[in-house]
């Protein structure tokens, strides 16, 4: 138990250390000025002492005193007064500062390593996890920060003030002072029982995150088939979960502050009891006395001071904790040193004895693919369910890496492509459309340095320009989250065309035209075809209309690539195609 209470106040200490490091500044400024607070808080305790000895007492044998002295009194209280004013304000102010900056940077370096790590490790971990480690495990990381400077000035106070008792009269020093190793002992009880309530509270609101994330995301689901009660009992349960863990949580902290709260008064009232019979004795004068009690009623704040950042130490470990397995992951998307041909032409696809298997997974989902897409030629992708297609299209863009094997752009293996290289000469379209709560210009450029003339030129390809002129407001028009005031062809056309206004070299279709009418699909691909630099096209297709503008058919089965050629050749040799292409086309002249 002692080992563990050691580990958890080294922790703690590394921890304060991070802090200080990521900000030394503000630090430096915050504890300056939380010292200059500290002092005068001690200079008060003594010009009080001088006031009572050259001004109160004197007054009260002689029945009257001067105005010169009261004036001199006067103003050494508003100085110390005001002082103690900057000091508070600084102290708060660069405090703040320090907190909110290291949020800010901590927030940063999450967010970065989410856009780092490959697809595989975002399909590993919740979203609702996800947006927990960004928000409430990052705030609460640096929670503690807030009372740090002021903790740390209150050292400086101490210190000021535990040489001034020992200066003014050692035994009632002495007598005070021993609140100070029931302190840390306290502290150290504290730490030990509250960590793992602090770790299963942190947990319990990702848990509670997630929840709530997948319900709203699941709306439709929940709505048409009537689980919102089972929904809401989940979420309750979790919730109750949460509000039990923090109750225990508050039942532990509500113990430790009175504590903290009480030692100090009960260093002071030890003194006064003391302190009384000295004076009566004569051992010490009445304004030693008064000095020496406001000096002990003034420890009682960096007493607290300190208390208010141990007391949320162990908060900040548990939250930090839950970040750094985000920092620490590997499997960030390696990049090389080659460049991409810098040319307006179709890419060269080159698909070379491709092997991949999800984590996990007991058989590989691809096998020994291998083909090659000449530029500027449509080639569709065809294959029963479970047979790798999305997964295929996936590594053409290289949202992951296949196990063995290469992908090819114009030759180049896509892992040697220096970063960014991928993404400006390939656009990845996928079934399922994502709209962002923006215009239709917002959501066709995303930011990107396009013309209205570029994005009405993407929309007319993607047969979207009709819908869009008939909108309200035409490109402003706002789309809702999700593109929820759209159709699912309106959004897949948003979609296709927010690829298209980037002029990749190579476009992949992930059954991206599956919600479009057979007859706008078929204008869709003729305009890509027909452009005047026309893109390398990989579809994965299920319609007869979509395969039969294809120039070439490749066969996925059971993960490997068994055939290839054009529509008419792979219907003819090719039994398992033949039904398969029979059978999507039989369902739609049925529906």
């Amino acid at each position: 138990m002692p080992r563990r209470r050691d580990a958890v106040v080294r922790r703690g200490l590394r921890h304060v250390g991070r802090a200080v490091a990521g900000q030394p500044g503000m630090f430096a400024a915050a504890v300056s000025a939380s010292s200059v607070y500290g002092a005068m808080t001690v200079a008060s305790a003594f010009v009080i002492g001088e006031i009572t000895d050259r001004v109160l007492l004197p007054s009260f044998e002689d029945g009257a005193t001067t105005g010169t002295a009261l004036t001199l009194a006067a103003v050494a209280i508003i100085a110390v007064a005001l002082l103690k004013i900057v000091g508070i304000i600084g102290r708060r102010l660069f405090a703040g500062i320090m907190q909110y900056r290291l949020q800010a940077d901590l927030r940063r370096r999450v967010t970065g390593q989410y856009l780092r790590l490959p697809l595989s490790w975002h399909q590993r971990h919740p979203t609702g996890q996800l947006l927990s480690n960004a928000n409430s495990d990052v705030e609460a990381a640096w929670f503690f920060v807030a009372p740090l400077p002021f903790a740390c000035g209150a050292l400086v106070m101490i210190a000021i003030t535990v040489t001034a008792l020992i200066a003014t009269d050692p035994l009632l020093a002495v007598v005070g002072l021993v609140v100070f190793p029931l302190v840390f002992v306290a502290n150290a009880v504290y730490s030990q029982i509250m960590s793992p309530r602090m770790q299963r509270a942190q947990q319990l609101r990702a848990e509670v995150s997630e929840i709530a994330h997948e319900s709203f995301d699941a709306a439709l689901v929940v709505k048409t088939l009537g689980r919102e009660a089972s929904e809401t009992e989940r979420f309750a349960a979790r919730a109750d979960e949460l509000r039990d863990g923090l109750v225990a949580v508050g039942r532990v902290r509500g113990l430790f502050d009175p504590i903290m709260e009480a030692l100090p008064n009960l260093g002071t009232l030890a003194v006064l009891l003391i302190g009384a019979h000295r004076a009566a004795d004569g051992a010490t004068d009445a304004g030693d006395l008064v000095s020496i009690a406001y000096l002990f009623t003034l420890l009682a704040l960096p007493i607290r001071a300190i208390g208010w950042v141990l007391a949320d130490l162990p908060r900040a470990l548990a939250g930090y904790d839950r970040v750094t397995p985000v920092l620490d992951a590997t499997g960030e998307t390696p990049y090389g040193p080659d460049a991409a041909t810098a040319t307006a032409t179709g890419a060269g696809v080159g698909v070379q004895g491709v092997d991949f298997r999800f984590d996990g997974a007991a058989t590989p989902t691809l096998r020994e693919v291998t083909f090659d897409v000449a530029a500027g030629r449509t080639v569709a992708v065809v294959g029963p369910t479970g047979s790798g297609k999305s997964t295929l299209a996936g590594l053409l863009v290289r949202l992951t890496d296949p196990v063995d094997g290469a992908v090819l752009l114009d030759g180049v293996d896509l892992r040697r492509l220096r970063e960014g290289e991928v993404s400006d000469q390939a656009a990845f379209v996928a079934q399922s459309a994502f709209l962002f709560d923006d215009t239709v210009r917002g959501n066709v450029t995303l930011g990107g340095e396009h013309s209205d003339d570029e994005v009405w030129t993407a929309l007319r390809v993607a047969a979207a320009d009709g819908f869009v002129s008939a909108l309200p407001d035409g490109l402003d028009t706002r789309v809702g989250e999700r593109g929820a005031s759209l159709s699912g062809g309106q959004r897949q056309r948003l979609a296709l065309a927010r690829a298209v206004v980037r002029r990749p070299r190579l476009l992949v279709l992930d059954d991206a035209t599956s919600a479009v009418d057979p007859a706008v699909e078929a204008r869709i691909l003729d305009a890509l075809r027909a452009s005047e630099s026309p893109a390398t096209v990989v579809v994965v297709a299920y319609r007869q209309a979509t395969i039969a503008l294809a120039d070439e058919v490749v066969w996925l089965e059971g993960g490997r690539a068994v055939a290839r050629g054009t529509h008419d050749e792979l219907l003819e040799q090719v039994p398992g195609y033949a039904a398969l292409v029979r059978a999507y086309s039989q369902a739609e002249v049925t529906a």
